[in-house]
């Protein structure tokens, strides 16, 4: 990995680190490959591999930008694969087999196509019992949503008609539809949520 690349930084990550590793703790499975989607800055994997020493991590991103910056926050660290390029919304992902899917703020920063892709993704990859893992803000029926998170998506389909806060009951049941059961939703800082799924 080229320690020289440019590191980015996503302010987020510092603030909600420590709530999203307390569930990973409760959750992630004592040995094996955690495939991130969408990684980013690469600051979460960076902060998670150490503390999950056991598992293998392999963080993954389309944006060219994005594994650099992973690259260079993960350098030093033994148990993270070099960042690999993966598209969620594509039919084909160049990884065969997971035992834990994590993905952190895509779902309402990506057209549609990317959760319907990862939800596919996962499906095939994980096997019966495994977790994904999703993070980020959600609209849910009967919750009024926070004020916060309406200007947030205002703001997203302002900057893209694609993008923006989804209902959390659409992203549970095109999970069902390819055998990802949800098993509990944390409630997480700043209006998060943390929904977990298991392959069924």
């Amino acid at each position: 990995m080229d320690s020289l690349a440019p590191r980015r930084h996503a302010p987020a990550t510092a603030r909600n680190r420590d709530a999203i590793g307390e569930v990973l703790a409760a959750v992630l499975p004592a040995e094996g490959l955690v495939l991130e989607i969408a990684s980013g800055t690469g600051e979460h994997v960076a902060a998670f591999a150490p503390a999950f020493p056991a598992l293998r991590w392999q963080p993954s991103d389309p944006d060219t930008d994005a594994r650099a910056s992973i690259a260079a926050w993960c350098d030093e660290l033994s148990n993270v694969a070099e960042p690999i390029a993966l598209d969620a919304a594509a039919a084909d992902w160049p990884v065969g087999q997971a035992d834990a899917v994590l993905c952190v703020n895509m779902v309402h920063i990506s057209p549609w196509e990317a959760t319907l892709g990862l939800m596919a993704g996962a499906g095939r990859l994980l096997a019966p019992g495994a977790p994904l893992l999703l993070y980020g803000p959600y609209r849910r029926d009967g919750v009024p949503t926070a004020p916060s998170n309406l200007a947030f998506d205002a703001d997203l389909r302002a900057r893209n008609a694609e993008w923006g806060l989804r209902r959390l009951e659409d992203v549970v049941a095109v999970a069902e539809a390819q055998g990802l059961v949800l098993e509990r939703v944390a409630e997480m800082p700043a209006n998060n949520l943390m929904p977990v799924f298991r392959r069924r």
